[in-house]
């Protein structure tokens, strides 16, 4: 059972605020990221220059120049072939941003950090924590450059497996802050809470279901069967229980095979229900038992799950052709808060010890 020693390390309130913002912004890289993917943004630009590239085409000739680089590209040929340079701006704007708010986030993070550290304001365990943030955010970064570099060859889209290790370590980076801000704004509870496990599970539980979403955001699972609460027409797709359809080679040909988008939504459909049975169970274990201050994050948890499902059902029937953009978005982002309330839960049920 961990438990939480109270730091004497006086944190100030700057400090606990820049915290919080940089939170913020990771969530909304996370939101950003995937309005890039789901308007096919994200190969718009095919270089990665990290100081030149904070300025973007400022003319006809740049303009003309970056829409050249991407008509070679396999998106543009197998699937943009007849966009105009108007619809390459749109989607350069959501890649550039997408960039743009990267850069932005380094900044809010490292600019401060050194003016913090230089000043003493930080103790060891902070700057152990953050550092560990930064190197996440790094890995993240490089786990994205890579994802795009493997939708400039031969293939229109990212790869899908290459997609989830990116957004996993998204995740990863979001874990390792909402830690440090529960430490630093000292999350605990008064009294041992015995069915604390519980919550452990749920995490567990969800994280596997954030792998598998990034899976199936990567293959566009979702295209394939638009129907709930069936898939097209099944509770469990034929293609599924077929067993010579069972072999690494079709997952691997994803995009050419309709077996792994159909077992990978099928399981994002299953653990759905699980996680709400499991999310339901947990609040009526812990509701009589946590303090008021965790009771919030216990409510949140009950009523994210459902709108999670509710968000994620709004956007399966409403796929026509392409996932549509608001529902995708709003469900992805409520997937993370919901799991955010789950470590936060966590983290308050720590036994505090003054």
């Amino acid at each position: 059972m961990e438990k939480l020693t109270a730091n004497k390390f006086k944190y100030t309130k700057t400090i606990r605020i820049w915290l919080i913002i940089g939170l913020l912004m990771l969530i909304g890289q996370v939101v950003i990221g995937g309005i890039t993917r789901l308007t096919g943004s994200g190969l718009s630009i095919t270089k990665w220059d990290i100081i030149t590239g904070v300025i973007p085409p400022l003319n006809d000739a740049d303009w003309v120049n970056e829409f050249e680089l991407y008509k070679e590209t396999p998106q543009f040929h197998k699937i943009n072939s007849t966009f105009t340079i108007q619809e390459f701006k749109f989607i350069y704007f959501w890649e550039y941003f997408h960039r743009l708010w990267v850069r932005s986030l380094g900044f809010v993070f490292l600019i401060p950090f050194i003016i913090f550290v230089l000043k003493k304001q930080l103790d060891f365990y902070l700057i152990k924590r953050l550092g560990i943030v930064i190197l996440l955010t790094i890995l993240t970064a490089s786990a994205g450059w890579i994802m795009v570099q493997s939708g400039l060859v031969n293939r229109p889209w990212v790869n899908a497996y290459k997609l989830t290790v990116h957004f996993t370590l998204a995740v990863l980076v979001i874990w390792a802050m909402v830690k440090t801000v529960s430490d630093v704004y000292l999350f605990g509870s008064k009294s041992q809470i015995p069915s604390k496990n519980i919550v452990s599970y749920v995490i567990g539980l969800a994280f596997v279901q954030m792998i598998v979403a990034g899976i199936m955001a990567g293959m566009r699972a979702g295209l394939y069967y638009p129907t709930w609460p069936d898939m097209n027409g099944e509770f469990v797709p034929g293609v599924l229980s077929n067993s010579s359809n069972w072999d690494w080679h079709n997952m691997i040909n994803y995009d050419s095979y309709l077996f792994a988008p159909a077992l990978i939504q099928f399981t994002h459909r299953m653990l759905a229900y699980i996680l709400a049975a499991a999310t339901m169970y947990m609040f009526f274990k812990l509701r009589n038992e946590v303090e008021k201050a965790s009771k919030k994050w216990l409510n949140s948890a009950l009523v994210l799950v459902w709108a999670q499902i509710v968000l994620g059902i709004l956007t399966v029937v409403n796929v026509q052709g392409k996932i549509p953009l608001f529902f995708g978005v709003s469900h992805q982002l409520t997937g993370l808060l919901y799991f955010m309330g789950l470590l936060f839960l966590y983290d308050s049920l720590r036994k505090y010890k003054a």
